[in-house]
């Protein structure tokens, strides 16, 4: 068993870097940098400090642009330290976590 770290940006879907939305820049600059792996999940419903006062959601009757987005990185320890300092200028606001992560099993993908 390897100890990873676990890397999870907390931003909103309308947020862009350089005119792409900055989830896709922070996965793009994640593979550039080649970091193991990164995945966005879009939320369906929250709320955070930005904006409190009210909920984004995606139910129908509220088409929302703006839901929460979670991107996930999962590398070893220098890999995302040396990664952070990038992350940290891309963001104008939002929430960085980090977590040690313990890797049971990681392979290549075999085609």
């Amino acid at each position: 068993m390897t100890t990873w770290q676990r890397l999870t940006i907390y931003i909103t879907e309308s947020e862009q870097w350089q005119g792409k939305p900055l989830y896709t820049a922070l996965v793009e600059t994640a593979h550039d940098r080649g970091i193991a792996g990164a995945t966005v999940l879009r939320g369906i419903e929250g709320f955070g400090l930005r904006d409190q006062s009210r909920i984004h959601t995606a139910k129908i009757f509220e088409l929302s642009s703006d839901l929460p987005i979670m991107v996930i990185m999962i590398d070893q320890e220098e890999a995302i330290a040396n990664f952070l300092p990038l992350v940290k200028q891309m963001l104008s606001g939002g929430l960085v976590t980090l977590e040690p992560l313990n890797v049971v099993y990681h392979t290549e993908h075999r085609e």
